[in-house]
Formats: C-alpha cells, structure tokens, sequence
C-alpha cells in the first residue's frame, strides 16, 4: 500500500514537471510569434522627399475655395491624407480619420489631397461627411511626394518637414505614423529593426 503511494506520487511529479516545461516551451514559442508579427507600421516607398526634408511647399485652394498652404511653418502638425473616390481601403479608413482628427485635435490638423474630377470629388466629400477638413486637388502635389498607391499619409510637423508618411491600409498602420514622431525614427519598422541604437539617441532628445 505504502509502495503504491510513492509511485503514484512520483507518477504525478514526473506529470507535474512534464507540465512545467511544456508551459514554459509554450510561453517561448508565444514571445517568438510574438516578435515575428510585430504590428507593422506604414510601409514607406523609399521616393519623394525623405522623413526630415522640408515638406514640398505649394500654396493650394480647397473645394471650398480657401487658400491652404502645404509646407512652411504651421501652428499644428499637418496629416496629409491621399485618397480617391474609387479607393474602397479609403473609404473605410475615414470614419478613422474623423475620429482622430477629433481625438488628436490639440496638435494635429487633419486635410485630404487627391486629383480628377472637381464634381465626382465634391460629391463624395459630402457623401464621406468631410466638409469640415480642407479637400485638395492637385496633381502636382500628388506628383512631389511621389503618390504611386492609395492610400497615403503624410505627417508634418509644426516646423514644415516631413515626420513620418507610407501606405496605411488600417488603424494600427496610421498611428504608427504617429507612434514613428514621438520616438523621433523614420518609420516603425527602424524601430524594430534597431531597438539597440536607438535607446541612447531617445534618452538624448528626452533630456
């Protein structure tokens, strides 16, 4: 009876300890998976005017007719937001946008830039609810930051250069453009890929 006892609880240590290690190689593959789907940020094209340049400067006029000033000193921060009508990832993306132009009010403005047809423009502006941001025009502004795909974002700072921009195609992806100003990196993806070097430079600009 005795000897039965310690079997059995050496059995149940044995299962015990089994148990322990396999928690603990679960717990290692999670922190493996973990790192490898890391959020990504906005994928930046390597064209157009680099993160740190001056923001190309063009003195515009909105659908509503107001002059708008895309580079140069401002009083906020500038999300530039490159869209199309037909851009279904676009549309989805706005009730974002509309949040976060209300939630970030404080430093941020938040405009809206694409090209083509004044009327099929002014006509989803009011359809996506947006007439209360500035609604660009132009292909030539398109053209200075080199806009291949939509959508695109830009962020500028108060001082007029370029903070951060890429491809967003989600919420995660366009606060990252946010995410990539406060930690002072061209993209989330330096981040990541340069925790190391980059920890002294923050302690430099945080003191």
């Amino acid at each position: 009876m005795i000897e039965a006892l310690v079997v059995s609880n050496l059995v149940l240590w044995v299962a015990v300890l089994a148990l322990l290690g396999t928690v603990f190689a679960l717990a290692r593959q999670i922190g493996i998976l973990y790192e490898r789907i890391a959020p990504m940020g906005a994928l930046m094209l390597d064209s157009g005017p680099k993160v740190g340049d001056a923001a190309p400067a063009f003195d515009l006029v909105t659908l509503d007719g107001e002059h708008f000033a895309t580079g140069g000193p401002r009083t906020k921060s500038l999300l530039l937001f490159f869209l199309s009508p037909t851009c279904p990832v676009c549309k989805k993306l706005l009730p974002i946008l509309r949040r976060i132009a209300v939630d970030e009010k404080r430093w941020l403005d938040l405009a809206f830039a694409s090209d083509g047809d004044r009327d099929e423009h002014e006509a989803f502006r009011i359809r996506a609810e947006l007439q209360q941001f500035p609604y660009l025009l132009s292909p030539d502004l398109g053209m200075a930051y080199r806009i291949g795909k939509l959508p695109y974002a830009v962020l500028l700072d108060e001082d007029g250069h370029v903070r951060a921009k890429g491809l967003v195609n989600s919420r995660e992806q366009l606060e990252s453009l946010f995410t990539a100003r406060e930690l002072g990196v061209a993209s989330v993806q330096e981040f990541l890929g340069k925790p190391m070097d980059l920890e002294p430079d923050m302690e430099g600009r945080q003191a």
